[in-house]
């Protein structure tokens, strides 16, 4: 495909909670002819396939990549389902938007990413935050040199916790908990803005023993729920990193504070999404909250999957950063035991 107004055909494969930011953002981003949804659940399944004019519904997701008319498949299934569904569609010859977290573990993220480098697919994995125009107009700036050198970051990832499912609190089927389920999402966020984290310390818990879900289901969770991580850059900056499953209020996606040399910018802050203090850059002592563009959730992130899919856009680095951000959460975890700084490994292979 080389023309941006052709329609990409994509398949759905999972109808949970997240598939609706995809399938919002895809009707958002236009050019996409969504043909087909599988989920486990026929009646929530084709209650969605109806809401997004979806003509087809399937209840295994390999009938989705057995169609010659897909050329992309979107995947939202559990994480411990990730690694079997994106290798098999990498082999049938479909382009892949992954759900974060990318996998499991690195090494389910490294059979992935060589599985689709073998079939010649492109793949990209959703970290929906760094898409968000309080992040680009931030990286800009920071980009333009707006607060000079970036000294220190305070990074927080809070909610109350997923209530419409039993499997993320499960440590078998995600690999950890609030580190993999919501801390992946800053600490994508902080290399996307400020490159490779090489040591960390961190420490983890899990408070909530017991969790009622909606359906009034009462839970016992075996992975953690609170994470507290400091991190140090190749740069020298340094970033404390928050993360909960148990705030009763939470924060909306997330708030980030970075202070630098000439300057401080707030992101999701009590100030709004995006807040700049360097009277420097901006020629006025005082906190200066610049105009963000008007946008549909998600339309600039799944705008830039199907130029990726049509070839008018080269291929990003999620796959890579998908990979990165499981090495920092198992780096966490290992400091978690150890009680010691750990050197944080490089997607490449070295530290």
């Amino acid at each position: 495909m080389t023309a941006r107004a052709e329609r990409v055909r994509i398949g759905m494969i999972g109808a949970g909670f997240i598939a609706s930011y995809h399938l919002d953002g895809l009707r958002a981003a236009g050019g996409a002819d969504l043909r087909v949804i599988s989920g486990r659940t026929r009646d929530k399944t084709a209650a969605m396939a109806a809401r997004y004019g979806i003509a087809a519904t399937a209840a295994d997701w390999r009938e989705v990549l057995e169609r010659d008319d897909i050329d992309a498949v979107v995947i939202t299934t559990p994480d411990d389902t990730h690694q079997e569904i994106a290798i098999a569609a990498a082999k049938a010859g479909k382009h892949i938007l992954l759900q974060k977290p990318m996998a499991r573990t690195a090494d389910e993220c490294r059979r992935i990413i060589s599985a689709v480098d073998a079939a010649g697919v492109r793949l990209q994995v959703s970290f929906m935050h760094r898409y968000f125009e309080e992040v680009v107009c931030a990286r800009g700036l920071l980009a333009d040199g707006a607060i000079g050198r970036a000294y220190s970051m305070r990074m927080r990832n809070a909610t109350p916790g997923a209530d419409w499912s039993s499997w993320f609190y499960s440590r078998a089927r995600v690999g950890g908990g609030v580190v993999m389920q919501l801390g992946v999402h800053g600490i994508d966020l902080l290399r996307h803005l400020f490159g490779e984290i090489d040591f960390l310390s961190a420490n983890t818990a899990l408070l909530r023993t017991e969790r009622p879900l909606a359906d009034g289901t009462i839970i016992h969770p075996d992975n953690e729920d609170h994470a507290l991580a400091i991190y140090r850059f190749a740069s020298g900056a340094l970033a404390t990193h928050e993360m909960s499953m148990s705030e009763v209020q939470g924060c909306d996606r997330f708030t980030l504070e970075i202070y630098g040399e000439r300057g401080t910018i707030w992101l999701r802050s009590g100030r709004g999404l995006l807040a700049i203090y360097a009277p420097g850059y901006t020629g006025t002592r005082g906190w200066v909250v610049p105009a963000l563009p008007a946008r549909e959730p998600g339309a600039r992130h799944h705008q830039e999957f199907l130029d990726i899919v049509r070839g008018t856009l080269a291929q990003d680095a999620t796959s890579g950063d998908g990979l990165a951000s499981v090495l920092v959460a198992e780096a966490i975890y290992r400091s978690n035991e150890s009680r010691r700084e750990e050197t944080v490994e490089r997607p490449g292979g070295r530290a």
